[in-house]
């Protein structure tokens, strides 16, 4: 058993305790609050002075399938063959020895979702895992996590440079709308097949990633910046009745009474970038704060390696400048993201029976002079500074 002792937590389940104690047992947390009787086996770790909270999310990233310095070799998360491969599985991309995870759960991140990127219409299932672990199968936490698909202008840059469909914003709505239509067919010759074995169909994979979408079984996960992107995104999604979250949204702070109004969960991100495209032309940190008065749940994303993953917190810290509340910005990183996610019962927050995914700071996370001194990860200390 482990005690971290003397405080000051951050639970992101509502309280701030001084002086408080985290009792971890195995994996989980067996308890915290400020007047626990600690067991004589536990191993103490005195964290005066400290700050204490449940480890950072990053609910978009590319880790371990876009791999640090190794090229095209460890570039493996765009198959530009094919504007729709929703067979393709993260968990079978992900290389769990990129050192980028070191780095990650070196600055406190202790989850993050990995997926394949944006050339495709339809890119392939995304996943949610532990930043720590040898094996991608022993860290995941969830997955398929969500369906990647994209608007906007990769799919038609990529594909418009191969001479085929789409080529235009049009052409992408019509795959993504099609590819749902094939995929209610497939379900419907999966129930027949429920009561007749011979009417059952052949098992087609790209249909089964889709079917999950549309028995809300898992989430579109929808690449759009510009505010028409976001909002073609959305029309595809209810006229097929399916979930969906919004990845990057640089534009959402121009719609955000919309998005408040359709109750649509977002992730916004990269921000801390240059502005390399036209559909990020109007990027800006003040879209937190818009969002967030607009009712709108959200997270903060890096979309590593855009942004190196560790910089997660840097990029809440930022938009609690431009105006975010500072427990929302936390929230962010933290429980929003979990939740955003689908993984809040087990992370996201400092509760007894979650995973003891736990990081002690030196200071408030959001002080550029603040540095992680413990990482906990599943109960195991996984870094001392």
């Amino acid at each position: 058993m482990l005690a971290i002792v003397n405080g000051k937590i951050y639970t992101m389940a509502g309280e701030v305790l001084e002086k408080g104690t985290i009792l971890v047992e195995g994996t989980k947390i067996k308890g915290i609050g400020t007047d626990l009787e600690i067991p004589k086996e536990a191993k103490i770790i005195d964290a005066a002075g400290k700050v204490i909270m449940p480890g950072i999310i990053d609910a978009h990233s590319h880790i371990g399938i876009f791999e640090e310095g190794m090229g095209f070799e460890g570039a493996d998360g765009n198959e530009m063959t094919n504007p729709s491969t929703p067979h393709l599985r993260a968990i079978d991309a992900i290389n769990p020895m990129d050192s980028a995870f070191v780095d990650a759960y070196k600055g406190g991140i202790t989850t993050v979702v990995s997926g394949p990127g944006s050339a495709n219409v339809i890119g392939g299932l995304a996943l949610a895992m532990k930043t720590y672990g040898k094996i991608i199968d022993e860290m995941v936490i969830l997955n398929p996590s969500g369906l990647k698909c994209a608007f906007g202008e990769n799919p038609k840059r990529v594909y418009n440079a191969q001479k085929k469909m789409p080529t235009t914003r049009m052409g992408t709505a019509a795959i993504m709308r099609e590819e749902l239509i094939k995929a209610q067919n497939y379900l419907k010759k999966l129930e027949k097949g429920e009561k007749d074995e011979d009417k059952a169909p052949e098992r087609d994979l790209k249909m089964e990633s889709l079917v999950k979408v549309l028995k809300k079984e898992i989430p579109l996960r929808a690449h759009a910046h510009r505010a028409d992107d976001i909002v073609t995104a959305l029309r595809i999604a209810e006229e097929f009745d399916v979930n969906i979250t919004i990845e990057h949204c640089t534009e959402g702070h121009l719609i955000a009474d919309y998005l408040g109004k359709k109750g649509v969960s977002v992730i916004i991100g990269p921000t801390l970038t240059a502005k390399p495209k036209i559909e990020l032309q109007n990027l800006t940190f003040e879209t937190g704060r818009v969002l967030y008065e607009a009712g709108v749940k959200f997270a903060i994303m890096t979309d590593h390696p855009v942004i190196p993953q560790q910089y997660l917190p840097i990029c809440a810290a930022l938009a609690h400048k431009d105006g975010l509340p500072e427990e929302e910005a936390l929230k962010a990183i933290t429980i929003n993201a979990a939740e955003i996610i689908g993984v809040a019962d087990r992370v996201g927050s400092l509760e007894v029976g979650k995973d003891a995914d736990i990081i002690i700071l030196s200071g408030h996370l959001f002080d550029y002079k603040t540095v992680v001194e413990k990482t906990i990860i599943n109960g195991e200390i996984v870094y001392e500074r």
